[in-house]
């Protein structure tokens, strides 16, 4: 049976400040092949108590570098995966940039509608949010210091696990 639990939103916080402007050694490092942006957010997920999917291809979990699901490192696979995840690990849904909120998950993207760029937000100052990132190590960053033609938030406070 599947059983529904919020996720430790101060633990994910935790560990970005911690691993922000440096690499975890138990994760590779996928900056020389694409960036590791997305691999690092999924780090910050999983240490806020976010059990692992461990379904082959279409999961969320990581082993090792050659033994990942897609959406553990790849931006849109990750978005897909967190919007359509029916089974065990961590589940959400898109928001509205206004209703952001410590803990939740941006993706940057270009006009061509590709995103590539996934932050965790950190804090709130101002009413801006403030966020970690790996590939470009941010910590506590203005979402004003990036670039980008499309933004698109994920709220993920949920993970579902077997009980």
């Amino acid at each position: 049976m599947l059983i529904t639990y919020n996720l430790n939103l101060q633990k994910s916080i935790d560990y970005a400040r911690k691993w922000a402007l440096s690499r975890n050694p138990a994760y590779y490092n996928f900056d020389p092949i694409g960036g590791d942006c997305t691999n690092f957010i999924s780090q910050c997920l999983y240490a806020g108590d976010a059990v692992m999917n461990m379904t082959r291809d279409v999961g969320w979990y990581y082993i090792s570098q050659n033994d990942r699901a897609a959406a553990w490192t790849g931006v849109e696979y990750f978005y897909t995966f967190m919007t359509q995840n029916q089974g065990v690990g961590p589940f959400g849904s898109q928001i509205p940039l206004q209703d952001v909120r410590v803990g939740d998950i941006l993706q940057l993207g270009g006009y061509s509608g590709r995103f590539y760029h996934t932050l965790l937000v950190v804090s709130m100052q101002g009413g801006e949010p403030h966020i970690a990132a790996h590939t470009n190590n941010a910590w506590n960053v203005p979402l004003s210091a990036y670039r980008y033609d499309r933004i698109r938030c994920l709220r993920i406070d949920q993970a579902r696990k077997y009980g």
